[in-house]
Parts: structure tokens; C-alpha cells; sequence
């Protein structure tokens, strides 16, 4: 999983203009997105975790880290602005703390037990600065300096802030602010002459001086060709240069000239690429790089390593060695001089052994625990890790195998006691699942250890633990803003009275306004005793009417306008200061945020009527009702099909219109679906297809075992009850009432039923 980390200079530096019209700012913003564009063609891509830091003091630099979703590190990508000094030393020792965080958890790292390429996390710092001057509050600084106190806990067993597999990379924008530059280099682009080159090629990677948009795009597609999981090795020759292809052994010839003439490709520091397996996409790997110390049991700590391991190689020509079934671990190298000359010999058959200072007991070259070769086809070089010193390994293995038949003799046994006692100890576990692996287990007894002492284990534990509570509180204080200052204080170092003090002060105004004769000698320009440089409070709003300074200059005429109509203005519908276009006017990007507009809003008032039920303030649509709450007549939910209606003065004897179902009409407006048994409501109909404006409702009552007054009754509270469901379906309670109060002669509430369907049809 890459980890894309983004460091981007927020000084004040970066306001100024290009010729494109945007600030430095800007172009940086749009050089993110632009990246993460390009970057999203790669199907590996989606493993990939962005990360934005910027020169803000720490904790507050963090804008996203690592629990930080997409969303939330556009947001604050789109949220920076420029405002402070240009720390670009703390900035960078906050981005690889950052960076770090995990390392001592997950334990990567494995200190004293041998350095594992395939335990890594690629990273690439993306730096996007000015180039301009560096500052801090104590001045400006000629060089770039990383601050040496670290609050991440394990930093100290590492000499240097990052890691091997950790880079850097800087985009140093030095685009023109007048015109667009005519010669505009085409081909490479040039590394920039900045303070933050040099930590660039530190770390493995390097800085691009981007003096136009294209130069810009080019660089981008640069950026994205680098993020390639691996880690980056010094690379060192030791010894006399090899023989030239086509020479004769002779002593001439193996004399070590390049002694005195150091060639490029003596000493390189690149990257090994780590491929992941293609089934799990996780690197696998058997066998470590060794430490350039012995582990000793007595010693209660570790000696602290160098982030890249400085790996010598010899020019002696040798046969690469493998055997069946033996593991090994092949990496190919970055193309580099180192490469070139490898490649040019044509040799793919010859390998040269890799060695590291003082991995063995004896304090010199150690063994050999690997090779550099070329590939068959001459295209790569790649370096095969094998156990340590394993020439000597190697033929003991194959007579096991071959000779022994898995039974060694006393003999093989002691030639392989004397083996391990000169190999590390952290190669133990690794050659111990390559013999189970090869089909010998019990070669090597468990009652061997790793090497390390009680009390630096008992270290590790708990380094591993603080770097746990550090994480989590890093973590926490993510995304926080940082407190408002009120001013800049501006410190007195001299020891002086002030001007304002001195009895000559009038003297000296008259030789500053021209009026006498001027005294520079006596005048002391960088003195400010007491002074205090106030800030914006950009919490505070703005007001133009009653503020002058608050109007930004290209609003000025804009403003005077307003200003004169406000003053003139003889409604007093306005408030006074104010004018209508003022009142409505908000800025885009908090036209959506209703939330915030509900939160200063006053408390609503409780409800008349705590049975009604509430509705839901959505934004959009705030009559919308919570359906949860209400009550529904099943009756209605079941009951689908067109429903007939006669018009009045319809010419056309056969035109009904169909009707969309309506949850306030009542059952005597739907079509029946099947008769009931002693009841029959029929929709009036006249025989010629013309019926005049009557009422929409004729009941033609159907019973003939009831009385008149009995049937009208029973329609009476028919009708009521639809009616009051159907406009009043949200209390149940207050409709039965109603109907209850409904008592008297039929007159009575005959008009109670005309005045209920009137309110219905309405």
C-alpha cells in the first residue's frame, strides 16, 4: 500500500502571482489534483493513502493522516491558505514522525535482527514550495536543519529522521509573474538550487525546477513513474576494478587504477524494487539483510543503524551458486550508473558477492550474503539474497541431500556447528523454515535464540507500547486549528530610550519631515520598544459600513455606491448601514450549509396540540411529514382502480374521466368493487348522458326492510365518518368526538354532512 504524502507550503511567500494569473498556491492545489488524476490510471492505485501536511507549527500542520477519508483530504486541500513562515525543517520532521507512527507497532522496522526488504511501506513525500528563503520565528536560516528532538518514541535507533524506504521528492515552483518565459526547456527537467535538494538526494529522490505550466504536467507524470514499492540501498565497490571484457589476466591489468580515479558507478544510492506477490499483493521474502554490528547478549541496547544500509560489492568474478529447493530472494535495481556498467560487460553468467562491514564476529568485511548479476537477457540487474556466507552453507546442504540422504555423519555435523556459530543469530529462524521447507527440520535445535538480551527486548516492548498511546494521540489531534494569536510582539533589543523619550525628539521629526536638517547617526530605525503588530480576526465579520479598512481595495467604488444610497435612502425598511443587496448576500461555499443556519435559530415553540404529529424540517421540502407518525385508513391503502366521475354540462354521454385515487374522497366516490349484502350505493346516472349542476353526490338508498329515517341515519354516519378520515386523517381522536356530537333532528345533520363534503371537495 503506497503512501502519497503531500507537503505543501503554506508560507506567505506563496500568494504572489504567476504569469497565469493564479498565486503559488493555486498552481500547488491544482498540481495535487493533476497528480492524483495521473495516478488513478494505475490499477495499483487503489491501495494508495493520501496524506497532507503543511508548514503550519505542529501539532496543527497534520491536515490528514492516517484515519482521514478522500473526502475529508480534498476538504482540507481545498481549505489551505498562506499565512505563516516558511519551517520547511519542522515541516518535514512532522511529515516523517507522521510516517513513522506504525513503524514500532507493526515492527517493520526489526531493530538487531537483520533489515527485511519485504517488510516496508513505500511512501513518497511530495514537497511543493517556493524555493524562497527559510524562516522561523528566530530568524532566517542559510541551511536546512531537521530538528534532532523527536516526541515519536524509537526514534533514537535510527541515526537519521526517515527510513529506506521513505523519499522525498520537491516541486520548486519558479514560474514568472510578468510574461511567459519564450525559451522554455524541452527534454529534462533541471533539479532546482534550493536548501531542500540536497535532503531530496538523501533520501533517494530529487528536486524539479518547474519554471512553466507545461515543465509543471511533465514533472507530474515524472512523479507518478516513481511511486514503485522498494527500498534504497548505498551501494559501494570494495576491492581492485574487474578486468576489462577482452583483456588477459595480467598484473597490469588487475592493478587497481580506479583507486585514484573514482568512477560513477563506484558508489550508488538507489532503489531495489520490492515486487508484491501477484496472488496476495504482499511482498514475500525469506532472508534479511544483515546488521553492521554482531548482536551481543551482554549489551542492553542497540547501537543505532543508518537509515540505508551501505551494501559492498566485490568485482571478482563468480559463478552464481543455488541449489534445489533452497530458497532465495531476488530484487532488481533501480538503472543507474551501477547498472549501466554491469550491463555493458555482457557477462549473465558472472555474479559479484555483496557484503556488509562487520555483520560477522571479526570486525572487517563479514561474508558474503548475496550477489549483483545480470539478467539472461541483459535487459536488468538483480541482486539474490541468499543465506549468510553461503558459499560455505551451500555445499553442506547439497551433500545432506545427495550424499548423507538426510542421515549426516559426526563429521557433517560438527562442519555445520562451525557454520552457525559463525553466522548470526537472527538468520536462525529463516534457515530453520528453509530446511522444514527442503524436508530437514531437525537440524537445528529450538533451544537456540536470537542473539538479543532480556533488556532489549524488554526496550522493544515498550517502545512498541508508547509508540501505541503516541499514535493515538496524534491520531486525535488531527484536523484541529490552531488558537488565534491577537498580535505579534515585537521584541526590543536595544537598551536605548525610545525617540518618543528624547528631548531632541522635535529636532529629529523636523529632520525626518524635511523641515531641518537630518541626523541619521542619532537615529536608531530598528528599535520598537513595546510595539505589538495586531492580526485579522478572520472570525470576525466584516463590516463596510462602518469600518473602512474592512473594504478590500477592488470594492472601494463598488462600496461608495452603496455607501451613497444607504446615506440617501428614505424607506426605513432597512436597517441604517445597510442596504438590501448586503442583507442576501453570502458567500458560494455556504449557500448549502443549512445545518449552521438552523443552529442560530431561536427554540420553535411547543405545539397547541401535542397529538398532532410533527413534521420533519427538511431542507427543500419543510411541510414534509413523518409518515411514521400518522395514522392511515387501511381501508383506503387497498383499495386501487380508476374511479368515474360525472362533469356538469358534458355533451358526450359516454365521457367519464378517469380519476387518480385520492385519499380524501369518500367510499361513495369509488366505484365498487363488489356490492354489499343489504347495501347498494349507486353513482347517480341520468338515462341521456347529460345530467345538469346538481350535487356531485346522489345516494339512491336500495333497502327495503328499513325505514327511510333509518337508512338516511345510517348514510349520515357513512358519510361522516369518510369525510373526516379522509380530510382530517391524523386524529382519530377528535373526529369520534365530533361524531358523537352530532345528534338531533335529520336537518341538523343533513347541514353537518353538506358543510363536511363542501370541506372535502375543497
Amino acid at each position: 500500500m503506497p503512501i502519497l504524502l503531500f507537503l505543501l507550503d503554506t508560507s506567505a511567500s506563496m500568494n504572489q502571482r504567476t504569469y497565469l494569473g493564479t498565486t503559488y498556491l493555486d498552481v500547488a492545489k491544482g498540481a495535487v489534483e493533476v497528480f492524483m488524476k495521473l495516478r488513478a490510471r494505475d490499477p495499483a492505485s487503489r491501495g494508495d493513502r493520501y496524506m497532507l501536511v503543511t508548514f503550519d507549527d505542529p501539532p496543527y500542520g497534520v491536515k490528514a493522516g492516517w484515519k482521514e477519508n478522500h473526502a475529508t483530504f480534498m476538504c482540507e486541500l481545498k481549505n489551505l491558505q498562506a499565512s505563516g513562515l516558511t519551517t520547511l525543517g519542522h515541516a518535514l520532521r512532522t511529515a516523517f514522525d507522521l510516517l513513522n507512527l506504525n513503524r514500532l507497532v507493526s515492527g517493520i522496522d526489526n531493530y538487531g535482527q537483520g533489515r527485511n526488504p519485504f517488510f516496508l511501506e513505500p511512501s513518497v513525500i511530495i514537497t511543493i514550495t517556493d524555493g524562497n528563503k527559510l524562516t522561523h520565528s528566530s530568524g532566517v536560516p542559510d541551511e536546512l536543519h531537521l530538528p534532532l528532538n523527536s516526541p515519536l518514541a524509537g526514534s533514537e535507533l535510527t541515526k537519521e529522521p526517515f527510513r529506506w524506504d521513505q523519499r522525498l521528492f520537491a516541486l520548486v515552483l519558479r514560474l514568472p509573474g510578468a510574461a511567459t518565459p519564450d525559451n522554455e526547456q524541452l527534454g529534462s527537467v533541471p533539479t532546482d538550487e534550493s536548501a531542500v535538494t540536497q535532503m531530496c538526494e538523501v533520501t533517494g529522490g530529487r528536486s524539479y525546477c518547474v519554471r512553466t505550466q507545461r515543465m509543471l504536467n511533465q514533472c507530474l507524470e515524472s512523479l507518478v513513474q516513481k511511486v514503485q514499492s522498494g527500498v534504497v540501498i548505498n551501494f559501494e565497490k570494495t576491492g581492485p576494478d574487474p578486468l576489462l571484457v577482452g583483456e588477459d589476466n595480467s598484473a597490469e591489468s588487475t592493478r587497481p587504477v580506479s583507486s585514484f580515479n573514482p568512477q560513477p558507478w563506484h558508489s550508488c544510492h538507489k532503489l531495489i524494487y520490492v515486487r508484491p506477490n501477484p496472488k496476495t499483493g504482499v511482498p514475500v521474502g525469506h532472508w534479511p539483510i544483515p546488521e553492521s554490528f554482531w548482536p551481543d547478549q551482554n549489551s542492553p541496547t542497540l547501537p543505532p543503524r543508518s537509515a540505508h544500509p551501505m551494501v559492498r560489492f566485490s568485482c571478482v568474478d563468480c559463478e552464481p551458486m543455488v541449489i534445489d529447493k533452497l530458497p532465495f530472494d531476488k530484487y532488481e535495481l533501480e538503472p543507474s550508473p551501477l547498472t549501466q556498467f554491469i550491463l555493458e560487460r555482457k557477462s549473465p553468467h558472472m555474479c559479484w558477492q555483496v557484503f556488509v562491514n562487520s555483520s560477522g564476529k571479526q570486525n572487517d568485511l563479514g561474508q558474503p550474503f548475496g550477489y549483483l548479476k545480470a539478467s539472461t537477457t541483459l535487459t536488468c540487474v538483480n541482486l539474490f539474497v541468499m543465506p549468510y556466507n553461503y558459499p560455505a552453507l551451500l555445499p553442506l546442504l547439497d551433500d545432506l541431500f545427495k550424499v548423507h540422504k538426510l542421515k549426516p555423519n559426526l563429521k557433517w555435523r560438527q562442519a555445520f556447528e562451525m557454520y552457525l556459530k559463525t553466522m548470526p543469530p537472527y538468520y536462525l529462524l529463516p534457515l530453520k523454515k528453509a530446511l522444514r521447507m527442503m524436508g530437514a527440520p531437525n537440524l537445528i535445535a529450538d533451544t537456540m535464540d536470537c542473539g538479543l538480551s532480556y533488556s532489549v527486548i524488554s526496550y522493544l516492548k515498550k517502545l512498541s507500547q508508547q509508540a501505541k498511546i503516541e499514535s493515538d494521540r496524534l491520531i486525535v489531534s488531527v484536523g484541529k486549528k490552531a488558537p488565534q494569536e491577537t498580535g505579534i510582539k515585537v521584541k526590543n533589543h536595544s537598551s536605548a530610550l525610545s525617540l518618543a523619550h528624547r528631548r531632541d525628539y522635535k529636532q529629529l521629526l523636523q529632520g525626518i519631515t524635511g523641515e531641518g536638517p537630518l541626523r541619521l547617526v542619532d537615529i536608531n530605525f530598528k528599535e520598537f520598544a513595546g510595539f505589538q503588530i495586531a492580526l485579522l480576526n478572520k472570525d470576525v465579520k466584516p463590516q463596510a459600513y462602518r469600518n473602512a479598512y474592512d473594504i478590500p481595495r477592488r470594492n472601494l467604488l463598488d462600496q461608495l455606491t452603496r455607501m451613497r444610497s444607504n446615506l440617501l435612502q428614505t424607506s426605513q425598511k432597512l436597517i441604517r448601514g445597510q442596504d438590501e443587496d448586503y442583507l442576501h448576500s453570502i458567500p458560494v461555499a455556504q449557500m448549502g450549509n443549512y445545518q449552521e443556519y438552523l443552529k442560530m435559530m431561536p427554540s420553535p415553540l411547543r405545539e397547541i396540540d401535542p397529538d398532532q404529529p410533527k413534521r420533519l424540517h427538511t431542507f427543500g421540502n419543510p411541510f414534509k411529514q413523518d409518515k411514521k407518525g400518522m395514522m392511515i385508513d387501511e381501508a383506503d391503502e387497498f383499495v386501487a382502480g380508476p374511479q368515474n366521475k360525472k362533469r356538469g354540462n358534458s355533451g358526450d354521454s359516454s365521457s367519464g374521466a378517469t380519476l387518480k385515487r385520492r385519499r380524501s374522497m369518500s367510499p361513495l366516490l369509488r366505484r365498487p368493487q363488489t356490492p354489499p349484502g343489504n347495501t347498494n350505493h349507486v353513482v347517480g346516472k341520468s338515462p341521456t348522458g347529460i345530467q345538469g349542476q346538481q350535487n356531485l353526490i346522489k345516494p339512491i338508498p336500495q333497502h327495503k326492510g328499513k325505514t327511510l329515517q333509518a337508512t338516511w341515519d345510517e348514510l349520515c354516519n357513512t358519510l361522516v365518518t369518510s369525510v373526516f378520515v379522509s380530510v382530517f386523517s391524523s386524529d382519530y381522536g377528535t373526529i369520534l368526538s365530533l361524531l358523537q356530537q352530532v345528534k338531533g333532528p335529520p336537518n341538523v345533520k343533513r347541514y353537518f354532512i353538506q358543510h363536511a363534503i363542501k370541506e372535502a371537495i375543497r
